[in-house]
């Protein structure tokens, strides 16, 4: 088994979880069903953020990338691919909060624009 393949689909499916849960709202405008599931890992994502807790794909590409005989690293996901590529050195709780509050208000305004789209078809016609 190839397992550093593994350890990279990993990270593949860690970013496209991240970038659901920062903007899957607004895919709720396409398919309003899927919001119970980006509710569900919006609050997942924000517990991360706000405990400071590892989501357990990481602990699993660390595994996989030392059974591939490379090196595992310390920290979450974050901390090892985001934050290097958009944020300058050193990601802090506070930052972290300031990124939960800005999580939070971009879903309010998907999840606002929603509900006014759908108010306005519901409007009866004068």
């Amino acid at each position: 088994m190839n397992w550093r393949v593994l350890a990279d689909l990993v990270v593949a499916l860690h970013f496209a979880f991240i970038v659901f849960v920062a903007a899957g709202g607004f895919l709720t405008w396409r398919w309003p069903r899927a919001a119970w599931l980006h509710g569900i890992a919006l609050a997942w994502g924000l517990w991360i953020l706000a405990t400071g807790a590892l989501c357990p794909l990481t602990p699993l590409e660390n595994a996989w990338r030392v059974r591939a005989g490379g090196l595992g690293y310390t920290g979450g996901f974050i901390e090892r691919y985001i934050t290097p590529v958009i944020y300058p050195a050193g990601l802090t709780r506070g930052f972290q909060a300031l990124l939960a509050a800005g999580l939070i208000g971009l879903n309010l305004l998907a999840y606002g624009a929603l509900w006014r789209r759908r108010r306005r078809r519901r409007a009866p016609v004068a």
